[in-house]
C-alpha cells in the first residue's frame, strides 16, 4: 500500500523500565516504511526516523497506569543525540514558526503519558516532535491523547502508534536552514491486547487544518485506510484472518475512547 504523496521519506514515585521495553506489543512494530530510516528503540518508545523529512515516520509506545500522572515536567527541546545532524532538526529551526505558520512543537509521544518515568525528557527530542498546527495540537489531538490516558486510569494498558502524513503541501518552517517536509496531517492507531492475545483497535486521522473544537471521535477511520495513506503495515505478525477483521472496521475501541 502506498501513500498518496509518499516521501522517502511535585512528583510521585517514578516508574522504571528496562531497555528492552516492548513498545510495539506482541504483534510487532510497523513494517513497509522507508528502508533507509533509522529505527531507535528507547525504554518508553520506538521510532523510525526519516532523514529526508527530518521527522519520524512512526512512533510506537505503551501507556500504562504506572507511566502517567508524574506531575508537571519541563519542555527543553534538543536534537536527538542518536541521530546524525543531517537527519534531524535543531531547536533553532523552529524559530518564528508559531508566529509565521501557526504551529506548535507537537509531541508524537506525549510527555504527559510518560511523566512518571525516568525517561520523560526523551519525549522532548526533536525526532519525536513535528510542527503541528496549534488548533490541532491544542484541540482534538490532545483530547485524543487525554482519552488514552483516561482509559489507562481505568486500568487498561494501551498501545499507540502515531505518525505523520504527507498528502499536500502545508507549510515550511521559516527559519529552518535545511530541507524538511512539514506533515499535512497525522494518524494514530490505538490498541488493547488482552493476556490471551485478543486485540481491539481504533484508528484516527487528523488534518493540520483541523479546528480547535473538532471532535476527535469524528476523525476515526479504519486501520486499512491508515495503512493505505501511510504506506505502513500495522500488527505485521497478527494472523491474517484476525488482522482483516480488526483493520477493516471502525469502532473497535469506541467505548474506551469515549466515542459512544
Amino acid at each position: 500500500m502506498k501513500n498518496v504523496m509518499m516521501v522517502a521519506v511535585a512528583v510521585s514515585a517514578v516508574a522504571s523500565f528496562s531497555a528492552s521495553a516492548d513498545n510495539c506489543g506482541q504483534y510487532g512494530c510497523p513494517t513497509g516504511g522507508v528502508a533507509t530510516n533509522q529505527v531507535i528503540e528507547r525504554p518508553i518508545y520506538t521510532l523510525s526516523n526519516n532523514a529526508q523529512t527530518k521527522f519520524a515516520d512512526w512512533v510506537a509506545y505503551q501507556v500504562t497506569p504506572q507511566t502517567i500522572d508524574g506531575g508537571s515536567r519541563t519542555r527543553t527541546w534538543r536534537a536527538d543525540p542518536q541521530l546524525p545532524e543531517n537527519a534531524t532538526l535543531e531547536p533553532s529551526d523552529y524559530k518564528g514558526a508559531h508566529a509565521t505558520i501557526g504551529t506548535d512543537r507537537g509531541h508524537q509521544v506525549p510527555l504527559a503519558s510518560f511523566s512518571n518515568t525516568h525517561y520523560w525528557s526523551t519525549t522532548n527530542y526533536l525526532s519525536n516532535i513535528t510542527p503541528q498546527s496549534s488548533d490541532l495540537n491544542q484541540g482534538p489531538w490532545v483530547k485524543l491523547e487525554n482519552a488514552v490516558r483516561g482509559a489507562v486510569r481505568n486500568g487498561n494498558s494501551v498501545y499507540v502508534i502515531t505518525g505523520p502524513l504527507y498528502e499536500y503541501d502545508f507549510a515550511t518552517l521559516p527559519e529552518a536552514d535545511e530541507e524538511h517536509f512539514v506533515p499535512s496531517g497525522y494518524f494514530k492507531v490505538v490498541a488493547t491486547i488482552s493476556n490471551t492475545g485478543w486485540i481491539n483497535a481504533s484508528g484516527f486521522i487528523m488534518e493540520q487544518t483541523a479546528g480547535r473544537r473538532d471532535d476527535y471521535c469524528r476523525t476515526e477511520v479504519t486501520i486499512d485506510e491508515i495503512e493505505y495513506r501511510s504506506g505502513l503495515n500495522f500488527f505485521p505478525t497478527l494472523a491474517s484472518n484476525v488482522e482483516n477483521s480488526v483493520e477493516a472496521r471502525t469502532g473497535g475501541l469506541t467505548r474506551l475512547m469515549n466515542c459512544q
